[in-house]
């Protein structure tokens, strides 16, 4: 079972786009291994909080300007 863990920023997706985002991993999932891991594939999309991550050795909040609106 081919299983992606995706971790973003939270609100740096709408949910249309975390539904584009499934849809084009499992669709590169069934090109590598064939049609049959479809059906058992799992992506699993992890929104983290502001603050709950750093970069840099800075602690990250996204911008507003980034956030995306559904």
């Amino acid at each position: 079972m081919p299983f992606a863990n995706i971790k973003i920023p939270q609100a740096a997706l709408s949910r249309a786009q975390k539904e584009d985002l499934i849809h084009r991993t499992t669709a590169m999932f069934v090109d590598l291994f064939g049609e049959g891991v479809r059906p058992t594939t799992m992506v699993l999309v992890e929104e983290v909080a502001d603050g709950g991550y750093g970069r840099a050795d800075e602690v990250f909040v996204m911008p507003e300007a980034y956030r995306a609106r559904e």
